[in-house]
């Protein structure tokens, strides 16, 4: 049986303004797409505007923006630690905010105080003396007695300390947990190892690195010794998991650079190693100035060099692979230096410069008083001077 058709039922079709309408509705969401993506990549420009603009800057006045006396006005040393200062002297050692008052004092006698930084502890030890100690933010961890003289020490993250001590023809490498008890105790031959000159702990406490000093007729060697504390060195003798030989160089710098990069810095050349278990050999590379000092921080290796072509001194910066980053002359030398992000922090006395990893002088001149310790604080442009008697926070501006 055939359906009949029914004339009075029709198809719809959209009408002509409906069509319009959706039409309109795809022509505003794209324009309302592109109104977004402009803006966006408006903001994106102005951001990488201000940030070239900020790396570009230079400035050549600083200004103080805040003063925080103090009594003190004795010959103290410090250190930027955490998020304050410690001052330390023959009296003992103290904790400092970032408004230069007294966090805790402990008191102690030390003839000739020397101090080392990692990460969460620091260790404070009376060079030639006995006494070693082991300090976080909160306060005193532990102390450590030595039986024999002090000649170094290094400290990891978590207070281990390793120390050098002094035992005439046969020197002695301790190390100790934060509380004094006696954790790998290695006996020095001079005959067949060498003199220690240098030491440094990875932050983790499992790697030691020592260079030793000998000679071998009437030339110079250097030896630079890893010692793993960890399960990769528990198999091998004396842990020793790396060593390497170097003729005609004092080997008189070694640092760890994280856990897994390490730096063994000589009179003429550096030497980088990888490896955060067995540290190998990754490059040599021959410094062709005389180095003046070194220094550095996770990213960055630093050297103040005396410019032998002419007059003056240079900085000279180094990634982890050993490639320059920056080479610039300095208009002096600065007998101290140190990295902080992406900056480049000198001063002698009164005289400061800030140079970047981009190679921009961002501020070189006199802030009006003889320097002690410098960082970074908070904000734009904002650092910590600290100098006898006084923490001052200073602003650079044109």
């Amino acid at each position: 049986m055939t359906q009949k058709k029914k004339p009075y039922l029709k198809i719809l079709t959209p009408p002509d303004d409906l069509r319009e309408v959706k039409r309109k509705m795809r022509r505003l969401r794209r324009e309302k797409a592109r109104r977004i993506l402009s803006t966006l990549v408006m903001i994106f420009l102005a951001a990488c505007g201000t940030y070239l603009l900020l790396k570009t800057q230079t400035y050549g006045l600083a200004r103080i923006a805040s003063q925080y006396p103090s009594d003190v006005s004795d010959t103290s040393s410090y250190a930027q630690f955490a998020n304050g200062i410690v001052r330390y002297n023959r009296d003992g050692v103290v904790f400092l905010n970032r408004e230069n008052e007294e966090q805790w004092i402990q008191p102690a006698q030390i003839q000739n105080p020397v101090i080392k930084v990692k990460g969460d502890s620091f260790a404070v030890a009376d060079n030639g003396g006995n006494s070693i100690m082991v300090f976080t933010e909160e306060g005193l961890k532990g102390e450590i007695e030595t039986t024999l003289p002090i000649e170094k020490i290094a400290v990891s993250e978590q207070g281990i300390v390793s120390a050098i001590l002094n035992n005439e023809s046969s020197p002695k490498i301790i190390s100790y947990d934060s509380t004094g008890n006696v954790l790998v105790e290695q006996q020095v031959s001079l005959s067949t190892t060498g003199y220690p000159v240098a030491m440094e702990m990875s932050g983790d406490g499992n790697m030691l690195a020592v260079s030793y000093l000998y000679t071998e007729g009437a030339r110079i060697r250097s030896r630079v010794i890893f010692y793993n504390f960890g399960e990769a060195g528990q198999s091998k003798t004396d842990n020793i998991v790396s060593q390497d030989e170097y003729e005609d160089t004092v080997i008189a710098d070694v640092f760890f650079m994280g856990n897994d990069c390490s730096v063994a810095v000589g009179d003429n050349s550096f030497v980088i190693y990888n490896g955060s278990d067995i540290p190998e050999k990754a490059e040599e590379i021959r410094v062709d100035q005389e180095i003046q000092s070194v220094f550095h921080s996770d990213r960055y290796i630093g050297f103040i060099l005396l410019n032998r072509e002419k007059s003056g001194y240079e900085l000279r910066l180094y990634n982890r692979r050993g490639d320059i980053v920056i080479n610039r002359e300095i208009p002096g030398m600065y007998s101290h230096a140190k990295i902080q992000g992406d900056e480049v922090i000198m001063w002698e006395g009164s005289m400061c410069c800030i140079i970047t990893d981009t190679g921009v002088t961002k501020f070189e001149g006199d802030i009006s008083v003889d320097v002690l310790e410098f960082f970074r604080a908070p904000g734009l442009n904002r650092y910590y001077v600290m100098s006898v008697g006084e923490l001052r926070e200073i602003y650079l501006t044109k």
